[in-house]
Formats: C-alpha cells, sequence, structure tokens
C-alpha cells in the first residue's frame, strides 16, 4: 500500500483503535488518530489529533481535510445511556461525518457498525446480511440508523458488522467472561452448548485491510467474525488452562442455570451465556478476506 494514504482514524484511543492504528501504520498508511483521551503512537507516520465530544455539533471538514479514507470506529457502547445519547452520538455525528466526508470528496468511508445492528443478543438461526435488520437495544437502533446515513450521504463506503471482538484490552462481554473465568471456584457452564460467534482483534484489523484494498467490499454491508463459532463452555475452559489452572466446569442443567439467572433478574446474561447467536462471515469471505489467526481463539486465552 502507497505510504501516501492518508487515514483517519476515530476512537483511537478505545481498544479497537489502540489495535488498529499501529496495524495501518505498519502497513505504510501515514495516520490520522483522533481521540477525545490523550493517547499516544510511537510510530512516524501517525499523526495524533484530539476529537471533541460527539455528543455535540462539530464541523468535520477541517479534520477531513488532512485525508483520504476514513475509519470510523468513535461512539459509545458497553454504557448505560439514554436513547437520545445512543442517537446523537452513534447515529447523528455519524450522518453528520458522511455528508462531510462526500463534501470534501474522501475517497472511502469505512463504518464500524456492530451485528447488534442486525440482532439482539441470541438468534435461533444463523445470522446471514440478508436478514431483516431486527435491534432490539438503544445502541443496537443508533448503528442501524447510523448505517443507513452512510449508505445515503454519496460516499463511497463500506459497512461493517463485527460480531463481540476479544485480544488485549478487550471489553465488553469478553471481558466480563474472564473476569468470572479468574474466580478461584468451580463454575457451573460445563453443560452450556449454545455456540456464539467471536471475531480477534487481529482478524478484525485484517478485515479492515480487506475493505481498504478490495474494489468488492465497496458499497456494501458486511458481517465480520471468526469462522467458526465457539461455546461459552469452551471459552472459559480454555482461558482457566491458559492460567495454569483446571478447568473446573460444573456440567449444571443449563435449564437450571437458565431459571437461575433469570430469577435473580439476570435473563439478559443468560441470552448472552446460554443462548446462539452464530454469524456467518461467508459474504466478506466470498470476496477474499483470509482471516490470519486460527478460529479456535486461541489469542483470547493467550
Amino acid at each position: 500500500m502507497s505510504d501516501q494514504s492518508r487515514v483517519l482514524v476515530t476512537g483511537a484511543d478505545g481498544f479497537v483503535g489502540r489495535h488498529l492504528v499501529p496495524f495501518l501504520a505498519k502497513r505504510g498508511y501515514r495516520v490520522v488518530a483522533a481521540s477525545r483521551a490523550a493517547v499516544r503512537f510511537d510510530e512516524p507516520t501517525v499523526v495524533n489529533v484530539e476529537l471533541p465530544d460527539l455528543s455535540k455539533p462539530f464541523n468535520w471538514q477541517p479534520l477531513l481535510g488532512q485525508c483520504d479514507i476514513v475509519i470510523h470506529l468513535a461512539g459509545i457502547a458497553h454504557k448505560f445511556a439514554v436513547d437520545e445519547l445512543y442517537d446523537r452520538v452513534n447515529h447523528q455525528a455519524t450522518a453528520t461525518l458522511a455528508c462531510a466526508a462526500s463534501s470534501c470528496g474522501i475517497k472511502h468511508l469505512i463504518f464500524i457498525s456492530s451485528i447488534a445492528a442486525q440482532s439482539g443478543s441470541f438468534s435461533e438461526h444463523d445470522l446471514t446480511e440478508t436478514d431483516p435488520p431486527r435491534p432490539n437495544n438503544a445502541y443496537g437502533r443508533s448503528k442501524l440508523a447510523a448505517e443507513k446515513a452512510v449508505r445515503t450521504a454519496g460516499v463511497p463506503f463500506t459497512i461493517l458488522r463485527p460480531v463481540v471482538i476479544y485480544g488485549t484490552g478487550e471489553k465488553g462481554n469478553f471481558a466480563t467472561v474472564h473476569r468470572i473465568s479468574r474466580l478461584p471456584i468451580p463454575l457451573p457452564f460445563g453443560a452450556l452448548k449454545a455456540q456464539r460467534s467471536v471475531l480477534s482483534i487481529e482478524n478484525f484489523n485484517s478485515a479492515i485491510e480487506t475493505a481498504l484494498i478490495n474494489p468488492g467490499a465497496r458499497g456494501e454491508t458486511f458481517i465480520i467474525a471468526d469462522p467458526t463459532p465457539v461455546t461459552v463452555a469452551d471459552l472459559i475452559a480454555r482461558y482457566r488452562v491458559s492460567l495454569g489452572r483446571e478447568s473446573q466446569l460444573l456440567p449444571v442443567p443449563e435449564r437450571w442455570l437458565e431459571l437461575s439467572l433469570k430469577a435473580i433478574g439476570q435473563g439478559a446474561t443468560w441470552e448472552r451465556l446460554g443462548r446462539p447467536l452464530v454469524a456467518s462471515p461467508s459474504k466478506f469471505l466470498a470476496i477474499g478476506w483470509n482471516p490470519t489467526q486460527p478460529s479456535s481463539v486461541r489469542s483470547a486465552v493467550s
């Protein structure tokens, strides 16, 4: 890739951004790393700039004038926020960015949406991009609205819908699973059989590279996931073994676990642990995406 390509990465201070910015720099891109929090990257081809509060009106054009390509990661997730705040940050700020990108002649906008724009926390059938989107929370609805804004802005785009991402510095569901896994007690998850799609940060980065260089990605929406799903029981067992411990997973019947969690008001936790969510990356694989990491979540437990 030519070192003349200038890429704006918004949300560079987040878990994904901290991995993506150095990855792009090593691939020869000049990166403008935009974030609200102070974060410094050592790569000489990375320029760090401040990103304002996206819940307030912001003129993107001076920032876009420095770039050819935009990768929009910035947004709010894993937070307790009112619907209106999700909409302002995840939807309206993205819509403003997309329109400004079109006006400035940006060559390519890659918008990082979420599988939550397509589905709730579980699905009884394997998800593909042809399924009608059915988000069931404010976060998912704001991401879906942002997708629609990107498609109508007139800027060349690619929309990616990643599933839960794991790796060093992970947040959200994976961080929760690993916190549970570190408890020095046997855990009642040995009988969980529901498969869940996950995505390594390495495979996310390679997906971004594919979106950047593959013409087949333009104007399309893709699910991004490791090719092979896993079970929560497998995740916990692998992580515990990586810590030098026995897995200590008790085969408590799923129905008992479900009723127990619901009885203490943790029905949503049961949906993430005991219900399936398999999202197929077949469409993206078909255009040439070649995941760089094995799908056995080896990196998640190393």
